[in-house]
């Protein structure tokens, strides 16, 4: 995977995570509380997660078939995509079950000190986690808002890493606190209710993860500043005199597809028109790296045709 991908980020909340699930089961064991077992399924499916990225990652980078021309770049939105399915059932179901379960059937929380020391241990390790991933992901975001970076990220590693620590974060605190209030009012209620929390916490996180990845898959142009640079790159104001039209298509994150109807003078010989269209892509190389596939199609420029093209 291309450091883009954000390796680092995942590999340390793989770490984390595995620590973490280990630890909460641990305390799960000792103090029977239903948020320390939601946790524990939820710190063990998001460590399925980040094992489903870097295997999307590694399949990613599988050289191109006659079968599969363009590659396999879309492994990793197809592996993403995934990774919210998992969230959704394994995560947020089965948090809302044991809510369910621990709301209609409540019994006290026994060895409080498992579950404290375990959440505060776990709010510790996340928050190392969620810092790697906010590193990585300040490097390639740029001025983008967080918003935007997760809604516009061609990527999808780091926006998954992101949302996943942070749901985690705040489903720790929303056991800490249901754990807190059953251990304060000795009604076990409240476990159950912090699992629901939690489980509703996660459906929501997962949901926006499908939505984003869903997008992936179906095929997004590349972004504003791309396309403009992909435009000015194109008209040489010699040969190439105008862009009538264009398509863009991400193979992958850092594979982009280009393919433009572009203006020449009538007069011009086949020789000098395809050697337009060579400085044209590779102008368009220079300016856009990821630009890998580019399609040029020459034509004598009409008002009438480019609108009927458009």
């Amino acid at each position: 995977m291309s450091a883009s991908g954000g390796t680092k980020a995942i590999v340390a909340a793989l770490a984390a995570n595995l620590a973490i699930a280990a630890s909460k089961f641990v305390a799960f064991l000792f103090s029977g509380s239903s948020s320390m077992l939601a946790e524990a399924v939820h710190s063990l499916a998001d460590s399925g997660n980040q094992g489903l990225l870097l295997l999307g990652g590694k399949r990613a980078q599988r050289e191109a078939t006659p079968q599969h021309p363009f590659g396999y770049g879309r492994e990793r939105y197809i592996y993403a995509f995934l990774v919210s399915i998992v969230l959704f059932s394994v995560g947020g179901m089965f948090a809302l079950y044991e809510g369910y379960e621990k709301i209609k059937h409540p019994h006290p929380i026994e060895a409080w000190y498992w579950p404290v020391g375990v959440l505060v241990f776990a709010i510790i390790a996340e928050s190392f986690s969620f810092r790697t991933a906010i590193k990585e992901s300040n490097e390639l975001r740029g001025k983008k808002s967080w918003k935007d970076f997760v809604r516009h990220a061609k990527a999808p590693e780091l926006p998954v890493v992101l949302l996943e620590d942070f749901g985690a974060l705040i489903g720790l605190v929303l056991a800490l606190g249901g754990v807190g209030l059953a251990l304060l009012t000795g009604d076990g209620v409240w476990d159950g209710i912090g699992t629901l929390c939690i489980g509703v916490l996660l459906i929501v996180i997962a949901l926006v993860l499908a939505a984003e990845t869903k997008s992936l898959l179906l095929g997004e142009s590349a972004g504003v500043e791309e396309v403009k640079k992909i435009e000015e790159a194109i008209v040489d104001g010699e040969t190439v005199t105008r862009l009538i039209h264009m398509r863009t298509l991400h193979l992958g994150p850092e594979e982009l597809l280009v393919a433009a109807k572009i203006a020449v003078a009538h007069d011009e010989s086949a020789t000098q028109v395809a050697r337009a269209i060579d400085a044209a892509e590779e102008r368009i190389r220079a300016a856009v790296p990821i630009a890998r596939v580019i399609y040029l199609e020459p034509d004598i420029y009409s008002e009438q045709r480019a609108a009927a093209d458009a």
